[in-house]
């Protein structure tokens, strides 16, 4: 009995060390996000220019997402390391849009590759393409350091001209042309505050994937899915897809008000859409795996599992702040 009983105490008493372990931590993590500033606004000097790679010395300033759009489209790329993957996306992508410009003269583009910080010849690969269809189709934006996927797309988003901005991934692993899918969506589902997102999904190849992976991959994915609906949105099947639409008005709303700048920033950007009762789509479109991810397994896990605890915690308590204007 006595033994029962010590070792009863002794789980209990464990329990206490785990929770209080928890709790201290989570009181670091909040605490922190008093001191931490807004994810940031200010760029580095360089940043706010591109260049045209036919002109010498040539540095141009990037406009404002606050500005009236000029274009119908902007494509946003976040890259980090592709030299070898971007040429298949950019070569996709490029012939969509010529193609569908041939069709309809009206209709203007650009791309904007946001090169994240790259250790690689990203930035150069990238110019080939601004130097063979011009600066007003294809610009470039070098960042000094690595931001994060999230941070790359936010300062993109800053950067564009189109009355529609879409992100889309730099490994070309979803179908660019499934972009018309987003657009009809988006077209039904237009709103008098001009408010609206739509988001590409892959859930429907789901019971595929699981086919595929290792049982450790699967729960993690499992895992991280519970986690997105328990914590931060819910009625998404796919937060995680990198293709994704927007709006102007709902772009600069939302991006400027982003607190996430890595892998969970989709997350960040879906809850203050739900937070603002934005109008969100969701359409299932063609994907396939692209060797090469930037994900390091378990790691990149676990950096997203705990972003999706700030968001649920910074958001809630009013630590980070959720403004309806711009910044």
């Amino acid at each position: 009995m006595e033994t029962i009983l010590g070792v009863s105490l002794l789980s209990i008493l464990l329990l206490l060390v785990f929770l209080a372990v928890i709790g201290l931590v989570l009181v670091i993590l909040i605490v922190r996000a008093t001191t931490d500033p807004n994810p940031d606004l200010h760029r580095h000097e360089n940043e706010k220019y591109f260049t045209d790679p036919k002109k010498k010395d040539s540095k141009i300033l990037f406009p404002n997402i606050s500005d009236p759009p000029s274009i119908d489209l902007s494509v946003i790329v976040p890259a980090y390391n592709e030299e070898e993957r971007l040429p298949p996306m950019m070569d996709e992508a490029l012939q969509y849009l010529e193609e569908r410009q041939k069709k309809n003269r009206s209709f203007s583009y650009e791309i904007i590759v946001v090169d994240d910080g790259s250790k690689d010849n990203t930035t150069s690969t990238a110019l080939k393409y601004c130097e063979k269809y011009g600066v007003d189709n294809v610009r470039v934006l070098t960042l000094k350091e690595n931001r994060g996927k999230g941070g790359a797309v936010r300062l993109g988003m800053f950067s564009a001209r189109g009355r529609l901005l879409l992100f889309a991934d730099a490994d070309g692993a979803s179908k660019f042309s499934d972009l018309d899918k987003l657009e009809a969506e988006l077209n039904k589902m237009k709103t008098e505050d001009n408010l609206v997102v739509v988001c590409g999904s892959r859930a429907h190849l789901e019971d595929k994937a699981i086919a595929e992976r290792s049982m450790f991959r699967t729960f993690l994915m499992k895992g991280f899915h519970f986690l997105v609906w328990f914590l931060c949105v819910r009625g998404i099947n796919d937060t995680q897809c990198g293709f994704k639409l927007l709006t102007r008005p709902a772009a600069e709303l939302l991006f400027n008000n982003l607190h996430v700048n890595r892998w969970a920033f989709d997350v960040d950007m879906l809850y203050l859409a739900q937070s603002f009762k934005i109008t969100i789509g969701e359409v299932a479109i063609t994907w396939q795996e692209i060797e090469g991810t930037k994900m390091v397994p378990v790691w990149s896990w676990l950096q997203m599992g705990r972003d999706l605890l700030l968001i649920s915690i910074r958001y809630s308590l009013g630590f980070w702040k959720i403004s309806s204007k711009s910044l």
